[in-house]
């Protein structure tokens, strides 16, 4: 399985990007995803996952602004993310979890399955 990020880019402040992870090969169908996010100089970081079965979690501190969601048919996980500050910038990343689960966490060690990531930048 591989999981491809898209969907990143250079946006304004205040603007919205909805980024991609779609998951291809076989082996694993809708697998528990977790997003997660790096800047410069800091750990990586979780806020977002969605599991086998749908169930979402997002951390309180984005919740407001950053929405997740799967379609099935196409096998992606997507995360709207609206009202975009600076501290957002960040290089995003998807990972899969390879166990089933009815929930999910944003524990790293979970993740054995991870995508190349995206860069989002957000200018004031």
């Amino acid at each position: 399985v591989q999981l491809v990020e898209s969907g990143g880019g250079l946006v304004q402040a205040g603007g919205s990007l909805r980024l991609s992870c779609a998951a291809s090969g076989s082996g694993l169908d809708y697998p528990t995803i977790g997003w997660f996010r790096q800047a410069p100089g800091k750990e990586r970081e979780g806020f977002a996952c969605i599991s086998d079965t749908d169930n979402t979690f997002v951390i309180g501190s984005v919740k407001d602004r950053f929405t997740i969601s799967r379609d099935h048919a196409k096998n992606t996980v997507f995360l709207q993310i609206s009202s975009l500050r600076p501290e957002d910038t960040a290089k995003y990343y998807c990972a899969a979890d390879s166990e089933f689960s009815n929930y999910c966490s944003l524990i790293l060690r979970d993740y054995d399955i991870w995508g190349q990531g995206t860069q989002v930048t957000v200018s004031s």
